[in-house]
């Protein structure tokens, strides 16, 4: 990594606590899983359970498929973490820990509610196969990912700003559709994970602005990189028990696209939003280099918008072994 990403992550470093104060929320203080769930210690639990697998009923075969993979995605936290902790600049060891340890630790801490509330929903909702979840969980974990961004703290800073906020529409519009089915409980479940999203991603997306006033040059070429190998979403690994490696995303991504969760023209919105939000149009002083990457940056949201009006809703039909049509296992 050249000089200049380590001196600017070490810069910034100093001023990580008060971003954790800003977009973290103490534990004492944020909502658990148990909020949301029936209490076991009670005598109404069974009932609470029934009714629980009475509202998943009137669900989506499409729904419930994206509703695991979305599951999936957040349970496999330890490979996220593993990977943001390898990041230039990031140190974890002895007198020498820094802030941006203790904001990936924290940041890790908050996700991992998602995974657990979704989790034992699932299981509590009669609909679902949960030991090929579980088998699938493990794969993915198991098998890592590469995200295209290497140990580049610019590369993953732009990764996760963009991804938190695709996962922020993505359960948004999981909750909504549950809400609309009569499935109040699951619609504030998802609903309130999606706002962690939203924080996470504005704290990224704030890293990548003060990082940007120290080196412009060197976050827009990394900016331009990411988009040109397209940013991949951390499942992209995923899949069922005897398959390969992506096998089952691949058909995930069908099921999303059909049911209006996450699409391309999505794709196309966030780039668009980081880019203004960053105000690259209006850098100055740039390097040539970096100015082609901003002329880049700015044609390409209507270039993918061109191809996203010619990509047709995919109509095929998938079956999983997570979830049956009819509910029955």
């Amino acid at each position: 990594m050249d000089n200049m990403r380590l001196e600017v992550m070490q810069e910034v470093e100093p001023r990580l606590q008060g971003f954790m104060d800003e977009f973290l929320v103490p534990a004492e203080t944020i909502w658990q899983p148990s909020d949301f769930l029936p209490d076991s210690r009670q005598e109404g639990f069974i009932d609470e359970v029934r009714e629980i697998q009475g509202a998943a009923k009137e669900l989506s075969y499409d729904f419930w498929v994206t509703l695991v993979a979305d599951t999936i995605t957040e349970e496999a936290l330890p490979t996220y973490e593993s990977w943001l902790m390898d990041v230039e600049g990031i140190n974890q060891h002895g007198e020498s820990a820094n802030g941006w340890s203790r904001w990936v630790r924290a940041w890790t801490a908050e996700e991992n509610r998602h995974g657990d509330l979704l989790n034992t929903y699932l299981y509590l909702s009669g609909r679902v196969n949960m030991r090929q979840v579980e088998m699938s969980t493990q794969y993915l974990i198991a098998d890592g990912f590469d995200i295209g961004t290497d140990r580049d703290p610019y590369k993953n800073f732009i990764y996760t700003t963009f991804q938190e906020l695709a996962t922020y529409i993505s359960h948004k519009r999981v909750g909504t559709m549950a809400r609309k089915a009569g499935n109040k409980l699951l619609g504030k479940m998802c609903t309130t994970i999606a706002g962690d999203e939203m924080r996470h991603h504005l704290a990224y997306r704030e890293f990548v602005r003060v990082i940007m006033d120290y080196d412009p040059n060197g976050m827009l070429l990394a900016f331009a990189e990411m988009m040109k190998k397209k940013i991949v979403m951390p499942a992209h690994f995923l899949r069922e028990a005897g398959e390969g490696a992506g096998a089952a995303f691949e058909r995930f991504s069908i099921c999303a696209q059909r049911l209006g969760v996450y699409t391309a023209n999505d794709y196309v919105d966030i780039l668009r939003k980081v880019s203004a939000h960053w105000n690259i149009d209006a850098l100055r002083g740039l390097s040539e280099e970096a100015e082609k990457a901003r002329d880049y940056l700015l044609k390409l949201p209507a270039r993918l918008e061109r191809v996203a009006e010619r990509m047709p809703v995919p109509t095929d039909s998938f079956k999983f072994s997570w979830v049956q049509a009819n509910g029955q296992l």
